[in-house]
């Protein structure tokens, strides 16, 4: 097996999620991390879960479903993720991942993105926020989302040897 960084491991299990904006619920989800490849990788898969008070606007734009490789240099010591989804988006995240944070963030000309969590409860709830900006500086609040740890996939925070 291949050796990956060993702080990737606090995101493997099953997780739901829910998006919020201003104070109310736009939806919710459930999302996977798993190891693939012996460990090369971490293979994330997102969808939306049924909810009566869902926001009409949020299902209409949902990105569901969401497919994500979270990969790691063992030489920069750097994460990246690619990402797809539903819509048809394909994406390229730096990330930084470590026991009390996640971090994600693109620059793209016109669209920069980034992805701000604080992880608690000793790994299990990761509460966090994305914003955008026109150009990086000037970051305005897309949505929260809060992600709690419902069963643990093979995993632990330990390193796959």
């Amino acid at each position: 097996m291949r050796t990956t960084s060993a702080s990737l491991g606090i995101l493997i299990g099953t997780w739901e999620f829910e998006a919020t904006k201003d104070g109310r619920a736009m939806g919710r989800g459930s999302t996977t991390f798993e190891w693939i490849e012996d460990g090369a990788f971490v293979l994330q898969h997102a969808e939306d879960l049924p909810s009566p008070d869902a926001d009409p606007g949020w299902i209409a734009n949902s990105p569901m479903p969401v497919t994500s490789i979270i990969g790691f240099d063992d030489t920069t010591l750097e994460h990246a993720m690619l990402y797809a989804d539903a819509r048809g988006v394909f994406r390229i995240y730096r990330m930084s991942l470590s026991d009390d944070s996640w971090r994600l963030w693109r620059a793209a000309p016109g669209f920069h993105q980034q992805f701000i969590g604080a992880i608690r409860d000793d790994g299990r709830t990761i509460e966090g926020r994305w914003e955008s900006s026109p150009d990086g500086s000037a970051w305005e609040p897309d949505f929260d989302m809060t992600y709690r740890k419902t069963d643990e996939i093979g995993g632990s925070r330990e390193s796959v040897l």
